[in-house]
């Protein structure tokens, strides 16, 4: 604290409104001192306001996560109905799907799945796991506009050129975005925690 600083004075005061008031910090400091249990309550009082916090801005994120989810479904889908020739095997068909999946990746993060894990192994979780709010939600609106480029029989070449000026435009919106930041509020660390 500053000494020189007048917000930090205590002051007393004589009239109608009698008493001596003091700037928060220091009221807090001296009921503190005062009462080891109000220090108590004042440490409790942060740490469940400090865990609300972390959840309310973790929700923002997980929520974008599950719609991603929900996307992909969709998805899969037109995959499954346009792409997948009858007689694949399990492996083959998962190829495709990963195929696809790496599609999005490269339109929006600029590599595939096994790129990024390559590049950032000690990280939890994949590529989408690490994803901004931002992210996931051109994640989100790429995957069901991809799902319609598929039905609409374009090849992997053109769609991923079109998904990726389509992600490229759907960043810079969002990035600028005040709303998505007060709902962003999320650290690395508080997505760690629930990991």
């Amino acid at each position: 604290m500053d000494r020189g600083d007048r917000r930090y004075w205590l002051a007393g005061q004589s009239g109608t409104i009698r008493g001596t008031f003091a700037h928060k910090d220091i009221a807090f400091e001296f009921g503190s001192w005062l009462s080891p249990e109000f220090k108590l309550y004042l440490i409790k009082e942060f740490q469940r306001l400090k865990e609300e916090e972390a959840k309310s801005t973790s929700l923002a994120w997980s929520f974008q996560r599950t719609l991603t989810k929900v996307n992909y479904k969709i998805h899969t889908d037109a995959i499954k109905a346009h792409l997948i020739p009858a007689r694949l095997t399990r492996a083959q068909t998962a190829t495709v799907y990963a195929n696809e999946a790496d599609l999005l990746n490269v339109a929006l993060f600029g590599q595939t799945a096994g790129q990024w894990r390559l590049s950032n192994p000690t990280i939890k979780g994949n590529m989408r796991d690490a994803a901004t709010l931002e992210q996931l939600v051109v994640l989100s609106n790429l995957e069901s506009i991809n799902s319609v480029l598929i039905h609409q029989g374009l090849d992997a070449s053109m769609r991923l050129l079109q998904l990726n000026g389509i992600a490229i435009t759907q960043m810079r919106s969002l990035v600028g975005m005040v709303g998505l930041h007060k709902m962003r509020g999320i650290s690395r660390a508080s997505i760690e925690e629930q990991k």
